[in-house]
């Protein structure tokens, strides 16, 4: 029963003032008293950190007992390029309508399908080279595949010379390198004025669109499938360049609405005259307000090319003609199509639409940002349509600044307060959160400042901060929002000019083995701990994470005394280090780095 004070407030303070002094005189004792303890068991060794002593001192049984720990064992080397829910032979059980096969279909842990060993690298692995070089090469012995250097020879995609791989920026659709092709595109769509920043690639090859909008300020989303192209994305990402496996079939892109300022297509081999258009109304739900779409290669410029195509003038009218009609349903204006290329533009808002009762509109604007493991036959064949404006020149959703104030200028979504729960206070609160973060991450990993890292993920994404703080460097980060946990806010990181995508951390995610330096994960694993074995999460972070790479996580100490658990026996070494704010924040932080280590070749 709680304590009568009579009502007298002064009785009160003094009673509280009192509980509070004994409360900071016992937890002060308990320090000194756990100091000593972990200082005698480490034979005088001064334990780093409070963090230190609370483990040692209150899990020792746990991290330390050796029967309990599981030693995960180096998977065969068959698996070295492992990709758990776009493995080709799962894949062919599938139906190859709509490219379905080549979806995500992940393995069965119920059914023992998924592996509980470490991905190998390959013998005489290679750190991959620093940024901006690794543009141009990588080593052949981290991705040994010469089939694109072959098969697209001509073309310029990529080449072997002795130990490396070089990239000399060509593409199907820029026989003069990506360089000269992006300069076409700048004098027909404003690429330098800040007002483009995020991009989409569809079917990407080795993403060099990409590589070279970078230098321009501008970030794409590359993807392409694992499909006979092989390595394509894995390349793309050896290089320091954004992408992700994915492909455009039955379902709807792992992105919110309204997310990019341009979408591109250089023959990339998707059938945009297909079902009733339905490609073009995925891009289209993507697309902010205004935004430019982009296509180069069939059906464009079909009179000159048909017989290089080897397909016939009307197959190509047809397409072509089809294309234009869906572009019209949807209220893209055609900017222009000169030379190769053709340049679309979505209106700023729908009221001229609307008006105009073009039929293809959908009822409801709730479905807009539902987009993981949406199937198109779920989903009405019409137009997502855009936020209410009470004018014609207004931006639906609202306008965004240019870069890069973009990435501190408060979004539109919080702004109109469409996200539940995020306030303007909170995203402000927030970015500051995250400087004195990365400030205080700089000085407990070293090589975090001097350029070692280019390819960032942060887990559980929140609001963009991780990424907004280390805007200036030179990384990119990959924002992943857990999927279906709310709030949703996807939507705002790309209001901000990063990009991301959404996932499942109880499956495993779209890349290729070894291609991220740094994995963030800030309260990832209490997110999931009651949804999946989190054993499953850090032997996916290991397959994505190269050797000597690092992972960040921020958790309560028994989530972090778990991960530990796990992590000693994955080749990992870790340590627990305070708070930013001091050793009495009950968050921690857990460093774990990924040694290096590779497969054994095979034996003649």
């Amino acid at each position: 029963m709680a304590k009568d004070h009579g009502g007298s407030p002064k009785l009160y303070q003094l009673e509280s003032k009192r509980k509070r002094v004994t409360w900071i005189v016992g937890v002060s004792g308990l320090c000194i008293f756990f100091y000593i303890l972990g200082a005698w068991q480490n034979n005088g060794r001064r334990p780093t950190s409070s963090a230190e002593v609370y483990t040692k001192s209150h899990h020792q049984l746990v991290v330390n007992n050796t029967k309990s720990l599981e030693n995960f064992p180096p998977c065969e080397m068959l698996y070295s390029e492992y990709t758990p829910c776009q493995e080709p032979q799962r894949g062919r059980k599938f139906d190859r309508n709509m490219l379905k096969y080549r979806e995500r279909h992940c393995p069965n842990k119920e059914e023992k399908e998924a592996l509980r060993c470490l991905i190998p690298a390959p013998p005489n692995y290679k750190i991959p080279f620093k940024w901006p070089q690794s543009k141009d090469y990588a080593w052949f012995a981290n991705i040994p595949h010469k089939e694109l250097s072959i098969e697209k020879a001509v073309q310029n995609w990529v080449q072997v010379e002795g130990d490396r791989l070089r990239f000399p920026g060509g593409g199907t659709m820029f026989p003069h390198g990506a360089d000269a092709y992006i300069d076409d595109i700048s004098a027909l769509v404003p690429l330098t004025t800040g007002t483009i920043r995020t991009a989409i690639d569809t079917g990407c090859g080795v993403a060099s669109w990409g590589a070279y909008l970078l230098r321009r300020d501008i970030i794409a989303m590359s993807f392409a499938p694992r499909d006979t192209h092989e390595a394509q994305v894995w390349f793309a990402l050896e290089r320091g360049v954004p992408a992700m496996i994915g492909v455009m079939g039955s379902q709807r892109l792992p992105y919110p609405a309204r997310a990019f300022d341009m979408a591109h297509c250089s023959r990339c081999l998707i059938p945009w005259y297909k079902y009733d258009g339905l490609y073009l109304i995925e891009v289209d739900r993507v697309l902010r307000p205004g935004g430019y779409w982009i296509l180069s290669g069939p059906p464009i410029r079909w009179k000159m090319y048909w017989r290089g195509w080897e397909r016939s003038q009307e197959d190509l009218k047809k397409e072509q003609d089809s294309i234009e009609e869906t572009a019209r349903q949807l209220c893209w204006k055609k900017v222009i199509e000169k030379g190769d290329l053709s340049v679309w533009q979505k209106p700023l808002n729908h009221n001229k639409c609307i008006k105009n009762k073009k039929p293809l509109m959908c009822k409801s604007r709730d479905k807009a940002d539902a987009a993981w493991y949406v199937m198109y036959q779920d989903m009405e064949a019409c137009i997502t349509p855009l936020p209410e404006v009470t004018n014609s020149n207004e931006v639906a959703g609202g306008a965004l600044e240019k870069w890069p104030e973009r990435a501190f200028a408060i979004p539109p979504r919080i702004s109109t307060g469409s996200v539940p729960s995020i306030t303007v206070e909170k995203f402000k609160e927030d970015n500051k959160v995250w400087s004195e973060r990365v400030s205080y991450y700089k000085r407990l990993i070293g090589l975090l400042p001097q350029g070692r890292y280019r390819n960032v993920m942060d887990a559980n994404a929140y609001l963009g901060g991780f990424a907004a703080a280390l805007a200036k460097h030179p990384v990119w980060v990959m924002n992943v929002v857990p999927a279906k946990i709310e709030p949703d806010t996807l939507g705002i990181i790309y209001e901000r000019g990063f990009i991301g995508t959404y996932n499942d951390w109880c499956e495993a995610f779209s890349t290729y083995p070894r291609t991220y330096d740094l994995i963030h994960a800030g309260g990832l694993i209490s997110l999931y701990q009651d949804r999946c074995d989190i054993t499953y999460i850090l032997l996916e972070m290991d397959r994505i994470l190269r050797p000597e790479g690092t992972v960040i996580f921020r958790d309560g100490v028994e989530a972090l005394v778990k991960i530990k658990s796990i992590a000693d026996g994955m080749r990992w070494q870790s340590r627990i280090v305070d708070h930013e704010s001091g050793p009495f924040n009950p968050e921690k932080i857990l460093i774990a780095v990924k040694t290096y280590w590779t497969g054994e070749p095979k034996r003649e």
